[in-house]
């Protein structure tokens, strides 16, 4: 078994409530909170999403492939904004 397919396997068992209470929490987090602290919370929340993409793009539509990628432009976008504030 590889490590993607370990990862995948680990993903699947995730309750889908949880994750998305996760999510939102260190989005507002990282909104709300000043700086460099903020910035650390939306670049951990962007490389979750990058990693996410990334490993799932094979098995993914056009349409979602292309909203994952608007999703972590604008992260990663605030991220940086949120870094030079």
């Amino acid at each position: 078994m590889t490590t993607s397919d370990h990862f995948l396997r680990r993903l699947a068992r995730v309750n889908p409530t949880t994750a998305f209470l996760t999510a939102l929490v260190l989005l507002l987090a990282g909104l709300f909170l000043p700086g460099v602290v903020g910035a650390l919370l939306l670049g951990l929340l962007a490389a979750g999403l990058a990693t996410l993409t990334f490993t799932t793009w094979p098995v993914q539509s056009p349409v979602t492939r292309l909203v994952r990628a608007v999703l972590l432009t604008l992260l990663t976008v605030a991220v940086v904004s949120k870094a030079m504030a």
